[in-house]
This record gives structure tokens, sequence and C-alpha cells, in this order.
């Protein structure tokens, strides 16, 4: 029916779709070629827009960097990550249970399962601060007796600080110089191990030596030379024996570097011995 200039269509005649309605008389419809419309947004690749919803390039590059300021870390990349702290803060991730345990590990040699254990998370926190404590305790055991006998004796005292430079330079120097050139070594035989875990494996090693530094203050040179003795092969049996099933890879020469890593931590004891446990009362 017609209500003035709107013509009104019955909806149950309607299926799918409007069907045409004539023009009234005095009105002129406007009709749309189809060719002529356009979908937004276009299918097609046109200037940097590629695809139906992805953004522009350059927007990608712009807006994927961090912005200044705000809370996401910026990462650095190459050899400079290795100058960020972030870049170590995943070896300090442990808890004082952690630690405690790959000590616990440490004075049971014989076990092997050290790098097992800590193959997914190696920590520098437990090596940084055993070593630290040698370093402190040799100073105090060596300082506190020879104080000791020089007023026994009633003699003019002296501290020596080169006993500190000594002790810091033995530690740390053999935590990061032997598992180094470990490392380099067998990578040149295909049989590469983390670095990481070396420096790990390393650092735990010489917890031993802390209770064996503490027991030297007994005035017995047998005594010492036996405790330095066990603490050696202690050390020696804990590294070689975590690190045999690994070398066994690199070849027929396998024996020759476990035996040499051995010797090396002998080597060091014996060293220790001459040097720190050799006090005289």
């Amino acid at each position: 029916m017609m209500s003035g200039n709107y013509t009104t269509i019955d909806n149950q005649n309607v299926s799918g779709s409007v069907p045409a309605v004539s023009d009234p008389p005095g009105q002129v419809s406007v009709k749309f070629n189809d060719s002529t419309l356009q979908t937004f947004p276009p299918s097609g690749t046109q200037g940097k827009i590629s695809g139906a919803s992805g953004p522009p390039r350059d927007a990608d590059d712009t807006f994927s960097k961090p912005v200044s300021g705000s809370s996401e870390a910026q990462q650095s990349s190459g050899w400079f990550k290795a100058f960020t702290v972030a870049a170590y803060q995943p070896y300090f991730d442990v808890d004082t249970s952690d630690v405690l345990e790959r000590i616990k590990d440490s004075l049971l040699p014989f076990g092997g399962s050290f790098n097992e254990k800590t193959a997914s998370n190696p920590d520098l926190y437990g090596p940084f601060w055993i070593c630290t404590t040698l370093i402190f305790v040799a100073a105090s055991i060596g300082t506190f007796v020879t104080y000791l006998a020089h007023k026994l004796q009633h003699k003019e005292w002296n501290y020596d600080i080169n006993l500190v430079t000594w002790s810091a330079g033995v530690f740390y120097g053999y935590v990061l110089v032997v598992p180094l050139c470990l490392y380099i070594i067998l990578k040149y035989f295909s049989a590469p191990s983390g670095l990481v875990q070396l420096f790990c494996l390393y650092g735990y090693s010489l917890f031993i030596f802390i209770p064996a530094m503490c027991l030297s203050v007994v005035p017995m040179e047998i005594f010492r030379w036996v405790i330095t003795g066990v603490a050696g092969v202690m050390s020696a049996l804990f590294v070689s024996l975590n690190l045999r099933n690994h070398i066994v890879a690199a070849g027929e020469r396998w024996f020759l570097i476990v035996a040499g890593i051995f010797l090396l931590q002998l080597a060091l004891s014996v060293v220790l011995k001459v040097y720190l446990f050799n006090v005289n009362v």
C-alpha cells in the first residue's frame, strides 16, 4: 500500500532479498554500479599495506623496539650482552637449598651426578662465595696464628696484606682460567661442555678446602699433610668423575684429559699446603 511517498512491503512476501520496487511517478532513483564499489581493507597489496589486517612494515619496525624509559628491558645483541647485568642474572637465580645440595654433592665425589643435576641450572653464586670465603678464611687464619706466635714469643707483629692478595689471585684465577682452558680443549676434541657449567663445577670443588684450611691450625706437620692430601684427592675425584662420562666422547685420548684434570687439582692442593696451610706456631 502507498502512504504518502513511501512504500511498505509485506514481510511475508520477502524471501532472502528485497524485490525491486517500481519508482512512483515524480521520483527519480539513483543506481550505483557494483564495479565502482570497493571493499575495505583491500585484499591485494597496495603501498605499504599488505594483507587484510597487517600493519605497515615501518610500523612493525618502529613499535617492535622497546620505548625509552619503559619497563621493558633493553636487550643488547652480540658481544655487548656480556657487559650487561641481565646476562648474568639467570646464573644467580638459586636459593639456599640449591646451594646446600650442591655443596653436599661436592663432599661426595663418587656420586658423579653433579653435572646432570646442574645441567639445566648452573649457577655462579655458589662458586663466587666459596672462593670469597676461602680468601677470607686463609687470610684470617694465617693472620691469627702468626699473631699468636709473635705474642707468645714477645715479638713485634705486623699484618701482611700480601696474604689476602695472593690467596685472591690463586682462588679466583684458578676458577676462571682452568675451566676456560678446559673448555677450549674439549671444544678442540669435539666434546664441548658448557663454560658456565665448568665454572660451577670447579667452584664447588673448592669447598672441601674450607674445613681443611680451618684444621690446618693444628701445629702438626704430618696432620696438615694428611688433611691437605685428603682434601686434594676428594676435590680431584669430584671434578674428574663428573667430567669423565662427558670427556669419553672426545675419543681415545679421554683418559689423558681426565688424568690431567685429576693431577692439576692435586697440584692445587700442594700449592695451598706450601703457601697457606704451612702456618708455624
